[in-house]
């Protein structure tokens, strides 16, 4: 298999793992593993596609990396507000 086959069936590898996981309730749809899983397999699946020059599908996974990308910057965001003593606007080191 040469390198574009290979990267590909890693990516997609990881896009149905995050799928099944979180399909069966293992792990959380909006959970850093499974939107890690996402960005990283549409991101391989997408250098592979662009390794073959087959447009269709780069941008799909472009797309999809773009949308999980967004879903781990909401995640992060919604954490830190959640995090105790630590008010809306408020800086590190205030009192």
């Amino acid at each position: 298999m040469d390198a574009a086959t290979w990267i590909g069936s890693l990516g997609v590898a990881l896009l149905l793992l995050a799928f099944f996981l979180s399909l069966f309730r293992f792990i959380a749809q909006d959970g850093f593993s499974c939107i890690g899983m996402n960005i990283a397999g549409s991101a391989l699946a997408c250098w592979s596609s662009w390794m073959i020059a087959f447009m269709p599908f780069v941008v799909l996974e472009a797309v999809w990396c773009l949308v999980a990308t967004a879903a781990l910057a909401k995640r992060i965001r919604s954490t830190r507000a959640r995090t105790p003593g630590r008010a809306a606007g408020q800086q590190r080191g205030e009192a």
